[in-house]
């Protein structure tokens, strides 16, 4: 893929009959009803005429018409500030000249077009392609058989690119990073293995940080320039320990997750008032302190607002001071208060206790906290949501288990960890062996995975929850990258989540796809991907972002439902950034058939 091909002269050399029609338009309303009248009539003939290989490029047809009529329409102009689609053709096509559009709303624009008429690139797994069978009975399912042979020898070979942290030389290699991490803390192996000295010693200086993990260049200044900036910043020798003494490809996730990018330095240091990071509006739903409530029978509590480690796109990056802050626990007069309003309130059947990580409380205060909750009759289930299963494991110990599972009363009230395991080389025998400590006394282990650019290769994903269900966590929750600007280096298309969501995703069995992909609507909650009725595809902006419009789930039991109007990152951008990376982007290029 050549950006370079992507100009007013492409667009018009591979569209001449709509061009032909803008020439012929009398004005820009006369053009409106043409592309419609072009645009259905393309979609009929598809349907009369498709054969059974075709079936996917008339659906192509049909999906690139819905949304190029919907771009059509005044109100997405309107949602748009003004910017017509509609204006551009007619402006292209009398050589009026746009200075502004770039090569990502011409790349994507055009590869809508195509769609319309039914071309476009082809499926990108052409390689482990089914082929449409002409036999039948046992002939037919033993042709069947050797296709999905040959299918799943591609899929397993693209996922093991991908290395867990539960591999021989994996485990050998964190063993050698712990002795040298051990050596500059001045620490022992029962030291590792005790979860308050992994606290007592979380890295938050960039010296120390530098003598235990080779840092690049870029990386240096960044951790430099937040510390300057006092922004949170922390990592347990633990984790640590996961990062590998060379510099690659392989722990690019895990650096991703605790050491911040210039852009993100750069963006919080010009903010002095940091209720604006609050992105999903959790002050606009908090009826009381310490509490969340966005849903009929479910709310968060909050009682400890910290964690061991930041991570750099945390969705409450705003509240939080600092790692492991002093003041970070609510206080038990505050959180008596949160837990009274949930007594009062007894559609609350749910209590998902976050933070903050709560885990990182001493046993004496959580129980206190669990046991009040408890106590609350119409409560079903208490959710722990921690990351210490990933960052701390040995703080998941048989007696922290022991004390969760006494709130468990089958039949009557269900204990639920909620945890965010990113990429398959977080994955290790210590975090393994946590999990299965809670499922071995009746507590579910949930995931829930942020589609950022590091998790976003294809069958990255995919490995990741292949290897979660084998070591007994339920993929749960997908979630898009939220729209921040902070945190642009993290944001992946929402094509692309799609995309992943149906071509490799798809592919794998079904207990091991039991996520489910959402864009959280701020101040209104999830929003299901899979259902293309709660979202519109507005526009294609000047800079190749896309505009979306996103129903509240409240739409299907509420007339006042409001929407939420976002752009999304430019697709051509995302392509280019991936083939920058070592990546072949003609294995992603359907990804401009995703809406």
């Amino acid at each position: 893929m050549d950006p370079t091909i992507f100009t007013p002269q492409y667009l018009k050399k591979t569209n001449p009959r709509l061009f032909r029609l803008i020439s012929q338009a009398a004005d820009p309303e006369d053009l409106r009803g043409r592309i419609i009248d072009y645009s259905f009539g393309a979609e009929q003939k598809a349907l009369e005429e498709a054969s059974h290989e075709d079936a996917s490029f008339a659906a192509r047809i049909r999906d690139c018409g819905i949304i190029l009529r919907g771009m059509l329409k005044p109100g997405s102009e309107q949602a748009a500030g003004g910017f017509s689609i509609l204006q551009v053709l007619w402006d292209l096509g009398h050589d009026l000249p746009r200075p502004e559009l770039t090569p990502a709303f011409y790349a994507d624009l055009l590869h809508l077009l195509l769609g319309v008429k039914g071309q476009g690139p082809r499926g990108s797994l052409d390689a482990i392609h089914l082929a449409a069978i002409s036999a039948s009975g046992r002939k037919a399912a033993l042709i069947r058989t050797r296709q999905l042979d040959s299918l799943w020898d591609e899929v397993d070979r693209r996922m093991n690119a991908f290395p867990t942290g539960l591999g021989a030389e994996a485990i050998k290699r964190r063993k050698r990073r712990r002795e040298k991490i051990l050596a500059g803390l001045g620490g022992n192996l029962d030291d590792w293995h005790n979860w308050r000295w992994q606290i007592r010693n979380i890295i938050r200086d960039l010296a120390t940080l530098e003598q235990l993990v080779k840092l690049s260049p870029s990386q240096r200044a960044a951790i430099k320039a937040a510390k300057e900036h006092k922004l949170p910043f922390g990592i347990t020798p633990y984790y640590l320990s996961l990062m590998d003494d060379e510099l690659g490809r392989r722990d690019a996730a895990i650096r991703a997750q605790v050491l911040p990018p210039m852009s993100y330095v750069r963006e919080i240091a010009t903010i002095d008032d940091s209720s604006c990071l609050d992105f999903m509006g959790e002050e606009d739903t908090s009826p009381c302190d310490l509490i969340t409530r966005r849903y009929p029978a479910i709310c968060i509590l909050k009682p400890y607002n910290t964690c061991p480690q930041i991570c750099v796109y945390c969705q409450r990056n705003w509240e939080i001071d600092d790692v492991m802050a002093s003041g970070a626990f609510a206080g038990m007069e505050r959180i008596n208060e949160a837990i009274q309003w949930i007594h009062e309130h007894p559609s609350i059947h749910e209590v998902l206790i976050t933070g903050g990580d709560p885990l990182v409380m001493g046993n004496e205060t959580l129980a206190t906290i669990l046991a009040q909750v408890a106590e609350i009759p119409t409560v079903e289930r208490i959710r722990i949501g921690s990351r210490t299963p990933v960052t701390i494991p040995m703080r998941i110990s048989e007696g922290l288990v022991g004390l969760l599972a006494q709130y468990r009363e089958p039949g009557r009230r269900e204990i639920a960890l909620m945890t965010h395991i990113q990429h398959p080389y977080e994955i290790t025998p210590e975090t393994a062996a946590a999990i299965d400590r809670l499922r071995l006394r009746g507590i579910p282990v949930y995931n829930q995975l942020v589609y950022t650019y590091y998790t976003s290769k294809r069958f990255e994903a995919a490995a990741l929850r292949r290897h979660l269900r084998l070591i007994g966590v339920d993929p749960y929750y997908t979630f898009n990258t939220k729209g921040k600007d902070e945190t642009l280096a993290y944001r992946v298309p929402i094509a692309r989540l799609l995309q992943e969501q149906q071509e490799e995703s798809r592919l794998m069995p079904g207990l091991t796809r039991t996520d489910e992909a959402v864009f959280n609507v701020p101040r209104q909650g999830k929003n299901y991907l899979r259902d293309r009725g709660y979202r519109n595809l507005l526009s294609i902006l000047p800079n190749g972002s896309r505009l979306y419009e996103f129903h509240s789930w409240e739409r299907k039991v509420s007339q006042e439902a409001s929407t939420f109007i976002t752009t999304d990152v430019p697709l051509l951008d995302y392509l280019e950034r991936l083939r920058k990376d070592g990546e072949s982007v003609s294995e992603y290029e359907t990804i401009w058939y995703y809406f």
